[in-house]
């Protein structure tokens, strides 16, 4: 990037904590804290939201129902499709992806050693560390290193902040 900073984008695969038992929570809360503790170094949290448009899946319901022969069972699935139409009417069925950014300056390290290659190294050390402490929370941290789809999501973050 310009200034001669570095950035490291990763797209974090989020559990769903609310399905978790009272035991799990906790190891997780933990397992969070120790991410927090031992990351010491400026991360940004990216979340892109984006509208989900249901209706191939309200295609499939439907198709469904008509080869349902147990009555309950159709029944079933005509009050999910019922509740599944709402939601599309009402747009409120979105998807969200997370992201985190770390960066590292070249104005962080001694001015007259810097080399592309240390920076590189620091921060793929500060990638596998916070993969290694999300997977404790039970998180998957997928690695964003091309750079047409850090683009990218720079790009859609950046466009939708402007039509808010």
């Amino acid at each position: 990037m310009e200034n001669d900073k570095f950035i490291k984008i990763m797209q974090i695969v989020p559990i769903n904590y609310n399905l978790k038992s009272d035991l799990e929570k906790k190891s997780i809360l933990n397992s969070y804290k120790i991410f927090l503790k031992t990351c010491n170094f400026n991360i940004q949290i990216l979340i892109h939201s984006s509208k989900e448009n249901l209706d191939q899946h309200i295609l499939k319901i439907q198709k469904n129902i008509q080869k349902k022969e147990n009555i309950y069972l159709k029944e079933l699935a005509e009050n999910y499709l019922s509740y599944i139409n709402k939601i599309n009417i009402s747009k409120k069925s979105s998807s969200k992806e997370f992201y985190l950014i770390i960066q590292n300056e070249k104005s962080q390290v001694k001015k007259e050693s810097v080399n592309k290659e240390i920076i590189y190294s620091e921060l793929k050390e500060k990638y596998f560390k916070i993969k290694e402490c999300l997977a404790r929370c039970g998180n998957s941290v997928i690695e964003i290193d091309s750079k047409d789809n850090i683009l990218k999501i720079l790009n859609e973050f950046i466009n939708n902040r402007k039509n808010i």
